[in-house]
């Protein structure tokens, strides 16, 4: 009898191990990057403030970023949590320093390859070389549109490990997505949804040629599409990986603002509660916000911040219970560096140091700056509408115009006694655009100057950088399309006359109507200059101008 009872004890107790519920929290780490665009290597960072080394007294942008340090920081954050996930939120190429993308951003994707990155939404800037080259960038292989600059890192070039995502990008025949709309991590018994999405205002921001395939649909009606097919196959939560964003009044480090505007609010409240938060970039700014009760974050750019998210999962209720935010400063001198990316660095400037290190001119005080006066008009932007005015003369060109946004740093002389080399004009034009020349109609170059006001995206940000010899002036309260003068607008002195035509030269993403320049594609006897590069161009004049010196910003005047 004793006997039995030690046996239906036993069992007992069993049965009553059977009955505890197993543990079901899991804690996930998410980490982001947005807004990369290829920099390998550290650049300063306008959010932190630091004592000048050489003037205690002064105060210094803190250097950080840079690949080194982002996988040094992965490291060490897997090694507290393996239950860590790399994504991105788009732009990580394009519009890249030498040191990338005098190798077509191989580098680039293969770094963030090999430091574990999983999936990243699509970004305007990978689009820069058109779908097909983007495709190669997924896939691999060396079937390049420049093969001058492919397979020169790695041969052959493997492709991306991680997957860019994008559930509203989609081709305009068959109406399918063009890339996955969404990946699911399994990570600690979790899975994890991460579906992507780019802005949709896309087409008039790259090269028309390079998507005219494509459609760019609403961001937040892509992404809820597929949530009942998430939510069926049990994923226990959902992000959302987009390129578009916003600004808030709030610093980066600030956690739960409330300031945040932009596109990026109007996306975020139309979402699917079931998306547990939104990972962002586009606007290369700092925060980390709540809209709507739900997370939203976006990290600088460069990898001076990167993104934050610490999850507690509920496994077996499929949600998340808890969610912390926070943006980490990639602080060169505070965190530690990964030895393969050190090594990557090192093989990457071995083979372009060559060439960015080329002296090509002199500039007085050893910079000239982009920041555009009242009118909207920029030391730099004037020294590049000249340089491209002064590579096309000779093809009749009279007036040049540059997009603001094609304009992407300083010119910042690195070498001794202001010198410039051509990686200081190539970090300011790293596009690779060819020049254009047209002619374009007194009335026609009216109508131009009115789209700077009109189109979606207008702000100082838009306002076209002018040549010299060419100058106007405009209200902007008064009405659309009656803002510019027509008497202002002037060349050498001379009014311009509506019905005449005039030769005009511009780079080849305007000229096909980018940045919603629409006027352009109305162009005649259009010239194309296959051969002529704008960093090119752009490097001759300085070479020709030495101790290049800036004049007045006044070829455009802003009356109201």
């Amino acid at each position: 009898m004793k006997k039995n009872l030690l046996l239906i004890g036993a069992a007992l107790t069993l049965s009553s191990c059977t009955l505890v519920p197993r543990q079901s929290a899991t804690q996930v780490t998410l980490i982001g990057l947005n807004d990369f665009h290829g920099n390998l290597e550290p650049t300063t960072f306008a959010g932190v403030m630091v004592p000048d080394p050489k003037d205690p007294a002064k105060k210094v942008k803190l250097t950080t970023g840079g690949i080194e340090v982002i996988g040094g920081y992965l490291d060490q954050e897997r090694a507290r949590n393996p239950n860590l996930v790399f994504v991105g939120a788009g732009d990580v190429i394009g519009a890249s320093p030498v040191t990338s993308s005098l190798l077509r951003d191989e580098p680039s994707t293969i770094a963030l390859s090999k430091l574990g990155m999983r999936a990243s939404s699509l970004g305007n800037h990978e689009f820069d070389q058109g779908l097909k080259e983007l495709q190669r960038m997924q896939n691999g292989g060396c079937d390049s549109n420049d093969t001058s600059k492919a397979c020169k890192f790695q041969n052959p070039y493997p492709g991306a490990s991680f997957k860019w995502l994008g559930a509203n990008v989609v081709d305009k025949a068959t109406g399918q997505p063009v890339f996955p709309p969404y990946f699911i991590q399994e990570v600690g018994g979790a899975r994890i949804a991460f579906v992507g999405a780019m802005t949709k205002t896309t087409p008039t921001i790259v090269s028309p040629d390079g998507v005219a395939s494509l459609s760019f649909l609403d961001e937040a009606d892509s992404v809820n599409k597929y949530v009942p097919e998430l939510k069926a196959k049990r994923v226990d939560a959902i992000i959302m990986l987009i390129h578009e964003g916003g600004a808030s009044k709030n610093g980066f480090d600030q956690p739960a603002c409330g300031t945040l505007t932009g596109p990026i609010v109007d996306i975020v409240n139309r979402l699917d509660p079931a998306v547990n938060a939104v990972i962002s970039g586009h606007t290369h700014q700092g925060y980390n916000c709540v809209v709507n009760g739900r997370t939203v974050i976006q990290g600088d750019f460069y990898g001076h911040l990167l993104q934050r998210l610490d999850l507690t999962i509920d496994t077996r209720a499929h949600k998340v219970t808890a969610l912390q935010a926070a943006n980490v400063v990639m602080d060169v001198s505070t965190t530690p560096k990964n030895a393969a990316m050190t090594a990557l660095v090192a093989r990457a400037r071995s083979l372009t140091d060559a060439v960015k290190l080329t002296p090509i001119g002199t500039v007085a005080g050893g910079a000239i700056v982009r920041t555009q006066n009242a009118a909207g008009e920029s030391p730099l932007g004037d020294v590049i509408a000249d340089s491209q005015l002064a590579a096309t003369a000779d093809k009749g060109a009279q007036i040049a115009f540059m997009n603001p946004g094609g304009i992407r740093l300083d010119l910042n002389a690195s070498g001794a006694g202001n010198t410039v080399t051509f990686g200081d004009a190539y970090a300011v034009q790293p596009f690779g655009n060819t020049l254009v020349v047209m002619d374009l109609t007194g009335a026609q170059i009216k109508a131009l100057l009115e789209q700077q006001f009109d189109n979606p995206n207008s702000g100082a940000s838009r306002m076209l950088q002018v040549s010299k010899g060419f100058s106007y002036s405009y209200d902007s309260t008064a009405a659309a399309g009656s803002r510019v003068d027509p008497a202002s607008i002037k060349l050498n002195g001379a009014a311009l006359d509506p019905a005449r035509a005039y030769r005009v030269a511009m780079n080849s993403f305007i000229s096909g109507g980018g940045d919603n320049f629409t006027v352009f594609k109305q162009g005649i006897n259009v010239l194309q200059l296959p051969n002529v590069v704008d960093v090119d161009s752009f490097a001759a004049y300085l070479k020709a101008n030495p101790n290049l010196a800036v004049g007045a910003q006044d070829r455009v005047t802003k009356t109201k």
